[in-house]
């Protein structure tokens, strides 16, 4: 009887074991498949994705192509309606490039416009301007010629921003050689050299152009004179600086400007029977073969 009980219970334990070894069994596959399938899901939906992406790509770029293809079309079509006949191979290259120099411009010019009213908006402030490094020369130049000469001789005074900072004096005509005179022998000033000069024509009115140097003072000064263009007349300073006397010459030769006092006014560069003065903006060629 012991025996018999004995083996039955060793049969059952072996039952329940084998019972529980199965269900292990069968979870284990059950959930290898629930893994299988979660990775055939994502990735599915990877491959969605990229696949999405490749079609936006490639949409954005046909889209890109048609407006350049578009622009590209208008601009030949533009300039074959101007002529009234079919561009070349070259012709039509030409006008691509200049359709797409032009969208790139607006492009640039909107950003531009844009960061404008951005920085409008913000309420910014442009920075105060510093004043010129050669504001005390001017300064000190004006002061003496105007305590010895008087204020009226000039008739403005500036610095020449575009013109390397040059301390600038507008003198009046009917003074200038007095002037001119001054700024060579005045020991505060002494400007023993002159580096520059040169006429122009503002259709207004005519100008004669001075640029000098003291190599004492170490200091530069830049004069304008100006003058009518019917009687455009001017005090020589040929006198006062002897390097003047070919200037002079050549102003007179091409814009007929004509400098009282100087020893020798002739042409210099065209013949003595050369017609008008062809730097004047009104010149008009009398020999049409030169």
């Amino acid at each position: 009887m012991a025996k018999a009980k004995a083996k039955a219970a060793a049969a059952a334990k072996a039952k329940a074991a084998a019972a529980a070894k199965a269900k292990a069994a069968a979870a284990a596959k059950a959930k290898a498949s629930a893994g299988e399938d979660t990775t055939s899901e994502a990735e599915a939906t990877d491959d969605d994705a990229k696949a999405k992406a490749a079609a936006a790509a490639k949409a954005k770029a046909a889209a890109a192509a048609k407006a350049k293809a578009a622009a590209a079309a208008k601009a030949k079509a533009s300039a074959e309606g101007a002529s009234g006949e079919a561009l070349s191979e070259d012709e039509e290259a030409k006008a691509k490039a200049v359709a797409v120099a032009k969208a790139k411009a607006a492009a640039a010019a909107k950003a531009k416009a844009a960061a404008a009213a951005k920085g409008a908006d913000a309420g910014e402030e442009a920075e105060p301007k510093k004043p010129s490094i050669n504001q005390p020369v001017l300064d000190r130049i004006v002061k003496v010629i105007s305590e010895h000469l008087g204020q009226e001789v000039i008739e403005e005074s500036y610095i020449n921003e575009r013109g390397k900072d040059v301390p600038t004096l507008v003198i009046k005509n009917e003074r200038w050689f007095e002037v001119a005179q001054f700024l060579k022998h005045n020991e505060q000033l002494a400007f023993d050299y002159l580096s520059t000069l040169h006429g122009s024509d503002f259709e207004s009115h005519m100008e004669v152009y001075f640029h000098f140097y003291s190599y004492k003072e170490k200091h530069s000064l830049a004069v304008r004179v100006k003058t009518e263009r019917e009687q455009a007349t001017i005090a020589s300073i040929t006198p006062i600086w002897f390097g003047a006397d070919w200037p002079e010459r050549e102003t007179y030769d091409l814009l007929g400007i004509v400098f009282e006092g100087h020893p020798n006014l002739t042409r210099i560069l065209l013949p003595d029977d050369w017609v008008g003065y062809p730097l004047r903006k009104d010149y008009e060629q009398h020999d049409e073969e030169v």
